[in-house]
């Protein structure tokens, strides 16, 4: 009787999403949590959140079969140079002194063989991805009957792989209402539940639009040290302000304002890079130091809240490829794209210049120098 209310009420419907939501809070907590599918079953805790009175118990139980699960991007940088691909570390002993050097210090270098990475850890790397922590794992194989009494949070990896994806299925309008910018008196912000980890989006619609038109378009990931605070080692708040200005000026336009701070890092973790930034690292190698490759953002959702908006052909305002790329491949046609110049300084450079060089941005150095400050 019980499990036909369940049915009626549609309480069994997103099970898998709930159970990852609740997988990623205890990961970002420090707590371990059952992960099963693939080859068996394993006890996963972030490695950056160990502390020694749980390391004393997890070696008590893992009886010398843990393993340390890293990133192809931190393995490059412990020396498996041409590394691709995701892959393991014993741990026949826990210990956080190793684990410290392994995941997160500069120096830090290979010490034993690495494994190739399972099923199961490659979607613990997507759940620590989902968490915006450190991806670095420890992982202990478990038989799950062997945790039945303990109190963990237990998921598949068929609902990790697929939480993303689903996502996307239910994102949804929950709000919108008129509110003038000052460089933009006539906006409505549009607020989509759904997309990265079930926060809000917004989608900033300006002006009176044509959808049977092309629609100007900026992806614009959010940035708290330059959308807010004005900060000099990017062009964010620049390129977020002038694309506003503009689409008030000419035919309008859609801001959609994603929650992906840092790449998709998360705020921790690009202050992490910022530190490293600060001691001379390149802002996509201080990003590897930390087990993370060029971009870890996703844009499918961005193009569904597009589709929700009514738009069905695109001026992508980017200096980035990838935006566009993935604008096409959920089936907007891209008409056109237009730079965005934010303006140089003496902090920004640097990273305007990795943006060109090293992940293919369209940014004419020539032209932004020439919006330069006379002081910078």
């Amino acid at each position: 009787m019980k499990a036909n209310k369940r049915s009626m009420l549609g309480l069994d419907r997103g099970q898998d999403q709930v159970a990852v939501d609740r997988a990623i809070a205890e990961l970002r907590s420090g707590r371990p949590l059952l992960l099963t599918g693939g080859e068996g079953a394993a006890l996963i805790v972030s490695a950056e959140l160990l502390d020694a009175a749980f390391v004393d118990k997890l070696n008590a139980f893992a009886d010398g079969k843990a393993r340390l699960t890293l990133p192809a991007a931190r393995l490059r940088r412990l020396g498996a140079a041409d590394r691709k691909v995701p892959g393991t570390v014993a741990l026949p002993v826990i210990d956080m002194a190793r684990i410290e050097q392994l995941v997160l210090k500069v120096e830090g270098r290979i010490d034993a063989p690495v494994a190739i990475a399972s099923a199961i850890d490659i979607s613990a790397l997507e759940l620590a991805a989902l968490s915006l922590i450190i991806p670095a794992l420890v992982i202990v194989p478990v038989d799950p009957a062997s945790v039945a009494d303990e109190p963990l949070v237990c998921v598949e990896v068929t609902a990790i792989n697929s939480f993303r994806k689903s996502q996307v299925e239910e994102l949804s309008i929950v709000g919108r209402a008129p509110v003038p910018l000052e460089d933009a008196p006539k906006t409505e912000f549009v607020i989509f539940r759904g997309g990265e980890g079930l926060r809000d989006q917004v989608a900033i619609v300006v002006g009176k639009l044509d959808f049977d038109e092309p629609v100007h378009v900026r992806i614009h990931s959010a940035c708290l040290t330059g959308d807010l605070f004005g900060s000099l080692k990017c062009d964010c708040g620049d390129q977020l302000r002038e694309t506003v200005r503009w689409m008030a000026e000419n035919e309008g336009g859609i801001l959609l304002y994603l929650d992906q701070e840092g790449r998709g890092n998360g705020l921790s973790n690009k202050m992490r890079a910022y530190r490293l930034q600060s001691e001379g690292w390149d802002t996509y190698d201080a990003d590897e130091v930390l087990g993370f490759d060029l971009d870890q953002r996703r844009f499918d959702f961005a193009a569904e809240m597009l589709k929700q908006l009514g738009v069905k052909r695109v001026v992508a305002m980017t200096n980035n490829p990838v935006k566009i790329g993935a604008i096409r491949h959920a089936g907007l046609e891209v008409q056109a794209s237009r730079r965005v110049l934010g303006r140089p300084n003496k902090h920004n450079v640097q990273y305007l210049e990795s943006k060109r060089d090293r992940a293919g941005h369209y940014i004419d150095m020539d032209a932004l120098m020439a919006r330069a400050a006379p002081n910078d």
